[in-house]
């Protein structure tokens, strides 16, 4: 009978865990309140990169940099205030990377009817993220994203667990952190024969892997 009943609680004290461990995202929304001031209040991010998309990212990936920034284990003075425990707990740092995680951000305009007016279409447009191409030799630029970039960010881009989605992301932004990488002001989690993945790549190798990325968005609008 004791087994029983100490099997019952045990149960009983797991499922509320698990409960209790589930994402709130009406917090995650609040939270985003204080995000929206620089990334946007769909996640879209802004100043042409200045401040990163973060919608569609996995919620592992947000979660594991925020916790990154507040240990100061990535240099990021801005985010650091906004990052520290008492103002972002691991509770609030997993709701709010599981709302920024679902959002979605469509690459096409919307259809309107004559019903839409203008505040509506203006709203509706805020959403969409279009990234436009960059010029550069795309066929070199896949031979290089596939030989040193989709075994960890996939062949699409789209990323993987707590690996970043690079597709849809500002170029500006992709082409300043791949200055830190090359730096060594940051480090990928994952190094290529003792390197980091983009050490030994001509300025020509960077520009044409960022026209094959910004290409991989219009790949995918036409499947």
């Amino acid at each position: 009978m004791r087994r029983l009943l100490l099997s019952f609680l045990l149960s009983c004290s797991m499922s509320s865990l698990a409960v209790a461990a589930q994402p709130d995202l009406d917090n995650g929304e609040e939270i985003n309140g204080t995000c929206a001031g620089c990334h946007g209040q769909f996640g879209q991010g802004g100043k042409q990169g200045e401040y990163p998309r973060l919608a569609g990212l996995s919620a592992r990936y947000i979660a594991a940099t925020l916790k990154a920034f507040r240990a100061r284990e990535r240099i990021n003075i801005p985010m650091y205030p906004y990052t520290q425990a008492r103002e972002l707990p691991d509770e609030d740092i997993r709701d709010i990377a599981a709302y920024l995680a679902a959002i979605e951000l469509p690459t096409r305009p919307p259809e309107f009817t004559e019903a839409d007016d203008a505040l509506a279409r203006l709203q509706a447009m805020e959403k969409v993220m279009i990234i436009p191409r960059v010029e550069g030799d795309r066929a070199a630029g896949k031979a290089t994203y596939d030989a040193l970039c989709a075994s960890c960010h996939g062949d699409t881009g789209r990323g993987r667990g707590s690996i970043p989605m690079l597709v849809g992301q500002y170029t500006a932004y992709l082409e300043r952190q791949m200055a830190h990488f090359r730096a060594g002001d940051r480090l990928h989690d994952v190094e290529i024969l003792g390197q980091g993945a983009l050490d030994g790549l001509a300025e020509a190798d960077l520009q044409n892997l960022l026209a094959h990325l910004t290409e991989l968005q219009y790949l995918e609008e036409s499947r």
